[in-house]
């Protein structure tokens, strides 16, 4: 065995573990952003103005950055990487002159297909952020039409539009870089370096309330370049890593090479396959705009703390999984394929259906111990956790996602998540309009919910029915011991859950306490129950 092909047979586990590690760094740093965020924006006019501004670039962020562009660019870049490793490990064997010239065509080709690939990337960005800028009024018409008819609110939408649009351009280029280290099984530092975006703007934060006389609008300005800033500090912290797996080419646009015109003609249908979640959220967005003040904020803060579980089950496995299932897919073992969409979907539920039934719980303690300080009332506190337990029903479904469209990228199949993907929107747009009106934000998160139970069924079904993915005994274990053990845990937190007008009166530091014993007690209590079923942790592990 090569020294490539033993690194490719690494727990498939360890390398989640990895991503997962990262990611609930990038999570945890996220919550202390937003903490600084309610703490000076509140929940007011500014708040709604600034997070509608910045859901534009962040609407990118999570598409590039979390897998959208990686969907359709690691599975033809797997392709390259397996000539090469190839080539090296036949010449490496051989040692005649033939196979070392094929070994170094090998790596040519795999370094011409990258470099074409960032020199189109980085062209198609310039242009869309040059685009952008300039068109910004039109972009926060289009997205905000909420604040059309306030002018001092509608420029200052445009005004931290503009700052922030050219984030969009280096987190592109962040993600692709990303791809690259993903690809060569370096998953660290891609998952690490969204703990930069946080930092940035928790240092904008703490600029903005040193101010002498500081505003929720100062502080959305300040904010705004540190979304920019990010951007940058983002893009110059992957060199490194880039180099050091050798994979900083010199980009060079070839619109015309084939395997960058095979991305292109992946890349569209995934990156709208990839995006649901995104685009239902953005709809939500857009509508919420048009309804009381605070709407936009109540389903923002909602959605970060939704973010936590998303990212540490979803994401990880995601990133793991379109690497890992390309590469199966492309030596043709089957049976391997399937057995690791099994372990995926075992963890995925594993992890998200306690973790969607303690954010319907504990809601209003988390949002009432997190974000209820400074500009950030009770009332908003209330109203967050109305839209944080509509977004939690969605919670498994949005995870299944993210575990079963590798399934169909891996196979550089992109339209039929695609067709998917259009029908959960559609979904999500009909039940929005059909609900905003007299149930208000909290429509527009059951809306979002609704979504994602389509796509995660549809995508299913059809894994099932090409053969895929099975119904295996230690999956059905696995569901039923996950169910019976959430059902216990969540009985005996309604059971030491304070009443509502208890948590307010308590202090901080006790708030913080008793969250902590009710989720520390909460996990204790699920995982006995799992172990006492019979799931292992050997039965959570898989090689590729």
């Amino acid at each position: 065995m090569s020294a490539n092909e033993a690194e490719e047979t690494r727990d498939v586990a360890a390398q989640g573990g990895v991503v997962g590690g990262m990611t609930v760094l990038s999570r945890i740093s996220g919550l202390a952003r937003d903490v600084a965020l309610s703490h000076i924006l509140g929940a007011g006019v500014a708040a709604d103005v600034f997070f509608l501004a910045f859901r534009i670039p962040n609407f990118f962020r999570r598409l590039f950055a979390e897998g959208a562009f990686s969907q359709a660019f690691v599975p033809v870049l797997a392709e390259y990487r397996e000539r090469r490793d190839g080539a090296l490990s036949r010449g490496a064997r051989g040692g005649n002159p033939s196979q070392g010239r094929a070994a170094a065509g090998a790596e040519a080709a795999l370094r011409t297909f990258v470099a074409a690939m960032g020199g189109n990337l980085g062209a198609a960005l310039l242009v869309t952020v040059v685009v952008g800028v300039a068109g910004a009024w039109g972009l926060v018409a289009l997205f905000m039409p909420g604040y059309f008819d306030d002018p001092a609110e509608f420029a200052l939408a445009v005004d931290l539009t503009r700052i922030m649009f050219p984030y969009i351009g280096f987190i592109s280029l962040v993600a692709f870089a990303g791809a690259l280290l993903n690809s060569a099984h370096r998953y660290a530092v891609p998952a690490f370096t969204p703990v930069l975006l946080n930092v940035a703007l928790m240092a904008a934060a703490l600029v903005a309330a040193s101010q002498a006389s500081p505003s929720p609008e100062g502080a959305a300005y300040a904010l705004a370049w540190g979304v920019l800033a990010a951007g940058v500090a983002q893009m110059l912290f992957q060199g490194p890593s880039l180099a050091f797996a050798g994979l900083l080419v010199r980009p060079k646009p070839n619109w015309r090479h084939e395997g960058a015109r095979k991305v292109g003609a992946l890349l569209v249908p995934a990156v709208v396959a990839a995006s649901a979640g995104q685009i239902n959220v953005l709809v939500s967005t857009v509508l919420a705009s048009t309804l009381e003040p605070g709407s936009v904020s109540w389903l923002f803060y909602a959605d970060r703390l939704m973010e936590l579980p998303i990212g540490v089950v979803a994401v990880a496995l995601g990133t793991v999984l379109i690497t890992n299932l390309s590469r199966l897919h492309r030596r043709g073992l089957d049976e391997e394929f399937s057995a690791m969409l099994d372990w995926g979907l075992r963890l995925g539920i594993l992890l998200g259906v306690p973790a969607a039934a303690a954010l319907v719980v504990l809601g209003f303690p988390l949002v009432a111990t997190i974000f209820q300080h400074g500009e950030f009332s009770a009332r908003d506190a209330d109203r967050t956790t109305i839209a944080l337990v509509a977004y939690a029903i969605g919670l498994v479904p949005l995870v299944l996602v993210k575990i079963a469209q590798p399934g169909y990228f891996a196979h550089q199949d992109t339209r039929t998540p695609l067709k998917y993907t259009v029908a959960s929107i559609v979904v999500n747009i009909g039940v929005s309009l059909a609900t905003f009106r007299w149930l208000g934000f909290l429509g527009l998160a059951l809306a979002n919910s609704a979504a994602a139970f389509v796509n995660a069924g549809l995508l299913l079904r059809g894994l099932f029915l090409l053969g895929r993915c099975r119904w295996t005994s230690r999956l059905g274990r696995t569901v039923f011991a996950t169910s019976a053990a959430t059902v216990a845990m969540v009985a005996g937190l309604l059971f030491a859950l304070p009443g509502r007008e208890e948590w307010l009166a308590m202090g901080l530091a006790l708030r913080i306490g008793w969250l902590g014993a009710l989720v520390a007690g909460g996990f204790v209590v699920f995982v006995l129950l799992v172990l006492t079923s019979g799931i292992r942790l050997r039965d959570l592990r898989h090689r590729a």
